[in-house]
Formats: structure tokens, C-alpha cells, sequence
């Protein structure tokens, strides 16, 4: 074959190139076969026909071109795309697709306007004042991201953003036959494929035909894949242009003449063809090829694209397929029956490997050849595997320790059993000690050290932990450590020492054990790992998935950590698992879709292992796998989220400048998808919703979310995808919109409720206070017609009795002479008889209530100092605020009575130089002051009272039959002060009808001042 044999340098200095910039594309050492992949055909899960073309824009979504129309995929579902109102079949055949610098759509519709989207719109392309029409005949892109359109009519064009660039006019070539297939090189050379005129070459507006004797004259497919080489497909296979002449590529002879209809080139220099009867691939390694008949049939295959994580698509005439790599190879001669449950494996020096299987026998592998082992083992099963330089030994089920050595191609062996003094011919473990010994752990008779061609045997009576021993290891330190299923034993300096659950081990049963590159020893036990470092066990912080029972442990090149546990294949850094800190998020998960047979480990001793070249082999239920850490990225491209709709009450909401959800529903759901083509069923998804959730969900597999209830205002709704290996790399999708309020849940709305609420409250509340002052009124009136009633009954009968007494008295002493000795004791009855009647009508006086509206409360309160003959130098006056108004009579007379008492108080104890009463009236109170600075009360009487005195309990007593607040404060030398409040719907008879009028009057009160005379002025 020319371009691999006589110009290997082409392909090696693209793959150079490739592995430079990208990690992550089709490992070319792999068989064609090995590639995972999966088919959506027209008879399943495809809903187009043939497939003509493939591409993806940047939102991550995959264009399919069909027969049927225009398809758009996110790794699970496929949906046909509408072109109206541009065009109105939009199940015309798509011939050809691809996206522009900017990320936009451009297609190539079957007797179409050529349309590119937009922002999700779809515009018709023109050159001029028209648009591209049928006339169209080939579509593709340029190393800049320009479009390249040819037409049969117009010519070719390069399109940057809206700016046509018309670079070759259809007269330049010669004859009539239109342009195909169009492509340009890195150097700026563009190339013109015709459906029968050959190939030309367009440079500096100059187009000439490439090489005359050509013989191709249809060219279906151009691939520039160097400055100077091309390749050309046509109907009778592969050329390679190499800037002076054409060369054949020469395909197996298995193959024959294949008609090439679509090339790309991998970034990991794979050249991949489409042809009329399979896939072909292409680069250093050779040619290989697949029929690929599961989406190909007798079809052709048209289209292959690349997508931005490496995997490759493929449409054929009966669907589409993607082929992708993967972590783990597992070679298809082990895998099958007779391999499902391999075990133990060992590569030795010169790198074959050996494994054995669970239904029996040993097996070497090198070179991708397999070979099974004839030295006298038969089909008996091999527990274990263990070796150095040129010699292996092996347990055995049945068969006990069986020595293999090979030297010039000749293998000789040697078997040793019970008879030789090994414990027991069951072999579960060995291992070869750096010392030469030979330590073989069998099922349950302890372990056998083998030295200088004898036995010596420990077991539980030694001080082994148990005698089932499942794994042995020597540390770099030389201690021997044994797996038992009664715990951990370490041996050294003939001393041994055990480990279990009291020593911290999660579980007695130890099922294997490894040293890393550090010295640390780790054990795998049947409930997940603990770790021994300076003689401690201690058991890592880990997450759920890390507490089944752990088969085996590895480490890799980059200090990566690969456990096997009873359904996992995991790996998590060794720096994170040691510092307690390793989360869901930092474990890698694999399994069949990473090349794996299964995720289910084998319970043998090393059934994971890394070999000299740092690969890890596995061995789980299905076969054996292998991988190569040094070619995994941890960076792979990351997922795209996108919310494709959202629905309220199970109605599609549309997109305008924002969503805006009506007040009337209550559910409202996101639908929403995770763009990672690998394995999109891996992609795991995590949303918040702004003003309703306090943290991000958990990563859930689901593609929808519900709300319920949500009350108006505007949210934002994000969320974020992990990519198809569990890397939650990517940027966070945000959605706003808004909940409109309904009626009730308006500002306005609650505004207005809220102004009736309160005055629906203060109507009641002044019924309610209404009905009060009616009730105190009318028991005011009871009260003061009781007393008018006592008042009248002492006034007609014992006042009245007094007076008549007293007079027939007064006779009687006028008839005494004046030297009577009982003249002088009937002088002192007439007096005492005249102040008993004085108090009478005092106490008459006081029961009947003025009946004068224009009573003063100031006034009266003025006249008091008149009344106590005050001492001179007394300053006394009283001050009014606010506009009087009439007091219903009881409030009155006992408001006057509470103030007289303390002015009383005032004048005759307190030795006061100023005394002053105020008298407030205002809307809501009427408020009583009665001040003075003299020597104040003492706290006790102030409490209490005075023994004997009822003037401070009485005032209590009668602020709290009218409903009043008395309030007493006196300090020692800084005066008293008593303040009565009384609230206005007790005190006055009548309230203002408006309360414009409560202001004028508050504005228009004045303070007035009564000074009586004798008082001193200030």
C-alpha cells in the first residue's frame, strides 16, 4: 500500500500532531473490532432513511442529513427538524451539512434553498439578491470556518459570516460537468472534485486541471491531510496526491476494489473511509476494514464526522453508529464460556501474561496470541499465580504448588504436595519472597514456607489469624503479611502479630493486599478498605460505594487507586482516599461501556495487577481487561446542559424574552438534557432553583423536575450535567421566569384588602368602643342617682334632725344663765353638733354631682389652695392643655376628688416651695399632673399606705372604679408626682364627629394658667 509503506512519514507526523493538542480520540493501536459500538437503525430506534451526513454545532447537538429529512440528537432521542415557514417539505432529502466559524447550521437540502440557522432560526442563504437555490451540487468548510458552497450555475463561493466571495466562476472549468466535491488545504490550495471532469486546483483565481493522466474522472471525496498530500476517493478506490503526482493505495487483497465515498481524518491520525460495501480505517499500524452491515446492509456509507469528544459517527443506508474507544481492551479470544470467570494473573519479564480461569487450565498471552499451558495441570483450577525472572509457580485447587521454568524455549515443571510436606493441596495464595522462599497459603490448613526444598508450615496454633490465607504480601521493609478470614497477621523476626475489627479493620474477613508506591499497605476486606501505616490500621473516610467487599487493589502511574469490589470497577486518587476527603465525585466508575465484559470483580488472589508498563489488568465475570492509565485524560470535554422545555400544567410554555407562567397553574415541570455523546446514559444531572431551594439537589439521572405551588415572582432556574465520565466540568444553564400573580396575589390587591381590613377593624373597634362608653354611661348614671338618692335621704333625715336638735339646742342654752355649770358643756355640744352638721352637708355636697355644664375642673382645683389657707411663699399654680371638654359628672367629681386629695397632700406634708397641677385634654385621654418638690414619700407608705390614713388607697381605689391609670412616683428631696390618665371614651360625654375637627381643635387648644390669688407669680 503506497501511503503506509512507501510514506509512513505522513501518517506519523499527523499522529504526532494529534497527540500533541487532543488527549482523547480513537486509540489506532486498537483492532477495528475493539472500538465499542452502537447502531440506531431504520428498523429500530432511527426514524430517518439513509443517512447522507453528519455535524454538530456547538450547543453540542448532533445534525443527521437523511432521506427523510433533518434530524437533531442529544444521545437519546431523536427529533425531526421543521424548516417553515422557509421551506414547506421539510422531509426533502438532506445531500449535505456542516457548521461555519460561528457555530451556526448550514444545509443542503435536495432541490432546496441552501438555509443556516440562526438562534434557532432558520434563514434561506444568498449570494446577491438571491438565494442558493436547487442549483447547489456540494457544501463543506474551509480550515477557517468559512463555508465553501459550489453551484452549477453561479459557481463556487466562500462565505464569511454574510459576506459572499465568489473565488471560481463555473466558465473556469472546463466542460459542463458541476463540482461535487469541494475541499481547501492548509496552504490555502482549494481543490475541486467533479462528477465526471477529474480533479481541479484552484490557486491565485487560476484553476487548472491537477494531473492530466488521472484517470478518475468522477471524484466523490476530498481530504486534505497535509500541506502537500491529498486524499481523493473515487468509484475504484483511494488516491493519494503527494504535490507532484497521483498514487493508488493498494487495499488488502480480502477487500478488493472498494468505491470511496466519504474520508475523515481522526485527530489521532486515523484516516477513515465510507465505502460502497463497509468501513475502512487507515494509519501506520495498516489497513483495516468492517463490513458494518448492521447499519450499512448492501448499502453505501455516505457520512462520517468526528463530534468534539473523539467519537466517530457513521451513516449508513440503513442508519447511524457511533464508534468510540474505551478505558479497558478486553481481548475476544478471553473472553467467551471458557473465560467468564478468570482469575488469578501474573505478567512476567518477558510480558506474557498468564491467567487462569474459573473453568480450568493456564493461559499465557503475548502478542495478541493466545496459549493454553500443557504442563501436567491439566483442567484443575488455579487459585494463584506468582513468579520471578524465568520461572512461575502456581496454586492449585486440587493439585497442590506447581514450580514452571523455562530456559532456551524449553519449560520444564515440578509439583509439590502434601506428600512433599505442604500443608494442604489446596493453594489459595503464593508468593516468592525476595529471600527465594516460597510461601503458599492454602484453603485451611495455614501456610507453607518453602526454603531450600523443605516445608515448615504455620497455622492459627503459630499465631496466624486464621487458617484460610487468601492473599500474602512482602512489604519493602521485608514483613510478611497474611489475608486471612479471621483477621491480618504480620510476620517478622519469627514474631507474629494479628490485626482485626478490635484494631480497627471493618470486617475479620481480609479478601487481598497491596503496598503502594509509598509504603503503605492496604487491605481489601468484605466490608471495604482499611490501611496500615507504622503498625496502626485505620479505615479511610470513604464513600458508600467503597464498603462492599473489595477483590482487589492496584495503583498506576499517576497514583491512581483501582479497587475491585463485589460490582464495581472503580478508581479514585490515592493523595484523596488518604486524606479522608474522597468524595462520589472524585471515583471514577467503570463497566461495559468502558470495554469492561462486566463490573462484577473475582474473588482470587491478584486479580488485579499492574504490570511493567504500567497497564492494569482486571479480571472480572466475563473475561479479562486490560488498560492503559498513561492514555486517560482527566479533562474531557464537558457535558452541555440545556432546558428544551418547560411546561405548566402539562402545556409547553414558548420562549419569548422570558417565560412568564400564568397564575392559574400549579405544576410546573423543566425538561432538560445533558449533551455528552460517549455515554450519554452515564450523564448525571444537578439543579437549584433561585428564591424556592436552599442548596443544589443530589446528581440524579433524570431529565425532568416538577415544582409545585410556587408563588409569584421571578426564579431562576439552574442546572449543570456531568459529562459522560462523571466530571462535572461544564458551565451551569440558566433559566429565568417569571410566576404572574393571580387576582388575589396582586400588590395592589392585597393593598386594597388590607385598607379594608383595617377599616373594617376600626369600625368594629368604634362599635365596639361605643358600646362600652354606653355601658359605663348608664352605670355611671346608676351610680350617681344612688348617690343623689343617699344625698336627699341624709340632707330629709339625719341633716335635718341634726338642724333640730341643734336649735331646740341653742334655746335651751340661751334659757341657761351664764353661771350654769353646764352652760360651758353645752357650748362645747353646740360646737361639736355645728361641725357634725357642717361635714354632713359637706358629705351632701359631695354626693350630689354640679349640675352646671360650664363646671372647670381647673377652677375647682385652683379654689383648694383657698380652702387650706396655704402658707405664704407657696408657688401654686394650675396649667391646662388642650380645649376643655365635658366630663361625664361621676368622672368629674372623682377626678376631683383624686386631685384635692393629693394637693392636699402636698400642702400639708410635703414642705413643698412649688406646686403645680396640669390638666390635659386630648383625643384619646383626659391626663391629671400633680406635682410638687418637696420632701417625698417614703417607700414603705408608698407601698403600703399609712397605718390609720387612707388618702393613697382611696385615690387607687377610685382610679380603678372609672377605669382610670394611677401612677405615683416619689423620691426623698426631689418631690412627688401624681399623674391620673383616664381614657377619653370614659371620661367625656361626647366625641368630635370628624376627625378634620380633632385636628383644628388640637391646633387651636391653648394652654391656660390658673394662678390663685395668694399664690406666688413666677
Amino acid at each position: 500500500m503506497i501511503c503506509l509503506k512507501r510514506h509512513p512519514w505522513m501518517f506519523q507526523a499527523i499522529a504526532l500532531m494529534c497527540l500533541v493538542n487532543v488527549a482523547y480520540s480513537l486509540d489506532p493501536n486498537r483492532p477495528l473490532s475493539q472500538y465499542v459500538r452502537e447502531y440506531w437503525t431504520t428498523e429500530s430506534k432511527f426514524p430517518g432513511g439513509a443517512v447522507n451526513a453528519v455535524t454538530q454545532t456547538n450547543d453540542g447537538y448532533l445534525w443527521i442529513g437523511t432521506d427523510k429529512g433533518l434530524f437533531r440528537f442529544d444521545g437519546f432521542n431523536f427529533a425531526q427538524i421543521s424548516f417553515l415557514p422557509l421551506a414547506a417539505d421539510s422531509n426533502a432529502p438532506i445531500l449535505g451539512l456542516t457548521t461555519d466559524a460561528n457555530g451556526n447550521l448550514w444545509v443542503r437540502a435536495q432541490g432546496k434553498d441552501v438555509l443556516y440557522q440562526r438562534d434557532g432560526k432558520f434563514q434561506s442563504v444568498a449570494y446577491g439578491a438571491e438565494p442558493l437555490n436547487s442549483h447547489v451540487t456540494a457544501i463543506s468548510k474551509d480550515p477557517n470556518g468559512a463555508v465553501l458552497v459550489s453551484d452549477v450555475v453561479n459557481g463556487t463561493f466562500r462565505f464569511k459570516g454574510e459576506n459572499p466571495e465568489r473565488v471560481a466562476t463555473p466558465q473556469m472549468l472546463p466542460g459542463s460537468s458541476p463540482v461535487i466535491s469541494v475541499a481547501e488545504s492548509l496552504d490555502g490550495k482549494m481543490w475541486l472534485g467533479t462528477l465526471g471532469a477529474g480533479l481541479f486546483l484552484l490557486r491565485h483565481d487560476d484553476v487548472a486541471a491537477v494531473n492530466t493522466t488521472f484517470p478518475e474522472r468522477k471524484i466523490n471525496c476530498l481530504l486534505p491531510i497535509s500541506k502537500d498530500a491529498l486524499l481523493v476517493g473515487t468509484d475504484r478506490g483511494l488516491y493519494e496526491w503527494n504535490g507532484k503526482d497521483f498514487r493508488h493505495e493498494d487495499l488488502p487483497s480480502s477487500v478488493g476494489n472498494l468505491q470511496i465515498l466519504s474520508l475523515l481524518q481522526d485527530r489521532d491520525s486515523n484516516v477513515w473511509a465510507g465505502t460502497d460495501r463497509g468501513l475502512l480505517r487507515l494509519n501506520v499500524e495498516g489497513a483495516s476494514f468492517s463490513q458494518e452491515r448492521e447499519i450499512g446492509g448492501n448499502g453505501s456509507f455516505n457520512a462520517l464526522f468526528e463530534d468534539r469528544e473523539g467519537n466517530v459517527w457513521v451513516g449508513g443506508a440503513r442508519g447511524l453508529e457511533r464508534i468510540r474507544d474505551t478505558v479497558f481492551m478486553s481481548p475476544s479470544y478471553a473472553t467467551g464460556s471458557h473465560f467468564e470467570d478468570v482469575g488469578p494473573i501474573y505478567v512476567d519479564a518477558e510480558g506474557r501474561t498468564w491467567f487462569a480461569p474459573g473453568q480450568g487450565g493456564l493461559y499465557t498471552l503475548r502478542n495478541g496470541q493466545i496459549q493454553r499451558s500443557t504442563m501436567a495441570l491439566g483442567n484443575d483450577v488455579v487459585y494463584s499465580i506468582t513468579g520471578r525472572g524465568n520461572e512461575v509457580w502456581i496454586g492449585r485447587q486440587r493439585g497442590g504448588l506447581t514450580h514452571l521454568q523455562w530456559q532456551n524455549g524449553t519449560t520444564t515443571g515440578q509439583t509439590f504436595t502434601e506428600k512433599n510436606g505442604l500443608a494442604q493441596n489446596s493453594v489459595y495464595a503464593v508468593l516468592e519472597s525476595r529471600d527465594g522462599a516460597v510461601w503458599a497459603g492454602t484453603l485451611s490448613a495455614g501456610v507453607s514456607r518453602f526454603y531450600n526444598g523443605r516445608f515448615t508450615t504455620y497455622d492459627t496454633a503459630n499465631g496466624l489469624a486464621g487458617n484460610s490465607v487468601s492473599s500474602i504480601l512482602q512489604s519493602r521493609n521485608g514483613v510478611m503479611w497474611f489475608a486471612t478470614s479471621n483477621g491480618l497477621s504480620s510476620f517478622s523476626n519469627d514474631q507474629w502479630k494479628t490485626y482485626d475489627t478490635r484494631d480497627g479493620l471493618p470486617s475479620p474477613v481480609v479478601n487481598c493486599l497491596f503496598e503502594d508506591s509509598d509504603g503503605v499497605l492496604w487491605s481489601g476486606t468484605s466490608a471495604g478498605i482499611a490501611i496500615v501505616v507504622a503498625g496502626s490500621v485505620r479505615i479511610p473516610l470513604q464513600p458508600e460505594i467503597l464498603r462492599e467487599p473489595v477483590f482487589g487493589i492496584a495503583e498506576d502511574s499517576k497514583k491512581g487507586i483501582w479497587i475491585v469490589t463485589a460490582h464495581h470497577v472503580l478508581q479514585v486518587p490515592r493523595e484523596t482516599l488518604l486524606a479522608d476527603k474522597a468524595g462520589t465525585e472524585d471515583i471514577r466508575e467503570y463497566g461495559p461501556a468502558d470495554g469492561l465484559p462486566s463490573s462484577e470483580g473475582v474473588n482470587r488472589s491478584r486479580s488485579v495487577i499492574s504490570d511493567n508498563d504500567g497497564r492494569i489488568w482486571i479480571s472480572v465475570r466475563g473475561g479479562l481487561s486490560v488498560a492503559n492509565p498513561s492514555h486517560l485524560t482527566s479533562n474531557w470535554p464537558p457535558a452541555i446542559a440545556h432546558v428544551q422545555s418547560v411546561m405548566a400544567d402539562g402545556a409547553v410554555i414558548p420562549p419569548i424574552d422570558m417565560i412568564r407562567v400564568p397564575a392559574a397553574h400549579k405544576r410546573i415541570r423543566f425538561i432538560f438534557t445533558g449533551l455528552s455523546l460517549a455515554v450519554p446514559e452515564r450523564i448525571r444531572f444537578r439543579y437549584f432553583l433561585e428564591n424556592f431551594d436552599r442548596q443544589w439537589s443530589e446528581p440524579t439521572a433524570a431529565h425532568e423536575v416538577a415544582f409545585t405551588n410556587l408563588g409569584p415572582g421571578t426564579y431562576r432556574f439552574h442546572l449543570v450535567a456531568s459529562n459522560s465520565y462523571g466530571e462535572w466540568n461544564g458551565s451551569e444553564t440558566v433559566t429565568q421566569f417569571e410566576v404572574e400573580p393571580a387576582l388575589w396575589q396582586t400588590w395592589w390587591f392585597r393593598a386594597a384588602l388590607g385598607v379594608l381590613l383595617a377599616s373594617m377593624t376600626l369600625v368594629f373597634y368604634r362599635l365596639h368602643l361605643r358600646r362600652l362608653t354606653q355601658q359605663l354611661n348608664l352605670r355611671f348614671e346608676e351610680r350617681l342617682a344612688e348617690r343623689t338618692r343617699i344625698a336627699q335621704e341624709l340632707h330629709d333625715t339625719l341633716l335635718q334632725g341634726f338642724l333640730s336638735a341643734s336649735m331646740q339646742l341653742h334655746v335651751a342654752n340661751d334659757q341657761l344663765p351664764d353661771s350654769s355649770p353646764a352652760k360651758p358643756l353645752v357650748s362645747r355640744v353646740l360646737a361639736l353638733m355645728g361641725r357634725v352638721i357642717e361635714e354632713g352637708r359637706n358629705a351632701v355636697r359631695g354626693l350630689r354631682s354640679a349640675d352646671d355644664e360650664s363646671y372647670d375642673l381647673g377652677q375647682t382645683l385652683s379654689r383648694v389652695a383657698k380652702e387650706l389657707l396655704i402658707p405664704p411663699g407657696v408657688d401654686f399654680r394650675v396649667v391646662m392643655e388642650g380645649m376643655p371638654r365635658t366630663l361625664h359628672p361621676v368622672i368629674r367629681d372623682e377626678v376631683y376628688r383624686i386631685g384635692r386629695e393629693s394637693l392636699v397632700n402636698a400642702f400639708r406634708h410635703s414642705r413643698a416651695s412649688k406646686i403645680e397641677v396640669e390638666i390635659e385634654y386630648s383625643s384619646n385621654n383626659l391626663r391629671l399632673l400633680v406635682r410638687d418638690n418637696g420632701s417625698g414619700i417614703d417607700p414603705q407608705v408608698l407601698r403600703a399606705g399609712r397605718e390609720g390614713h387612707w388618702g393613697l388607697p382611696g385615690m387607687r381605689e377610685r382610679a380603678e372604679k372609672v377605669g382610670a391609670k394611677l401612677r405615683v412616683w416619689s423620691r426623698a428631696a426631689a418631690g412627688t408626682e401624681v399623674e391620673l390618665t383616664v381614657p377619653g371614651h370614659v371620661a367625656f360625654q361626647s366625641h368630635p364627629s370628624s376627625r378634620p375637627r380633632r385636628w383644628l381643635r388640637r391646633f387651636s387648644a391653648k394652654s391656660v394658667a390658673h394662678e390663685p390669688q395668694g399664690s406666688k407669680q413666677r
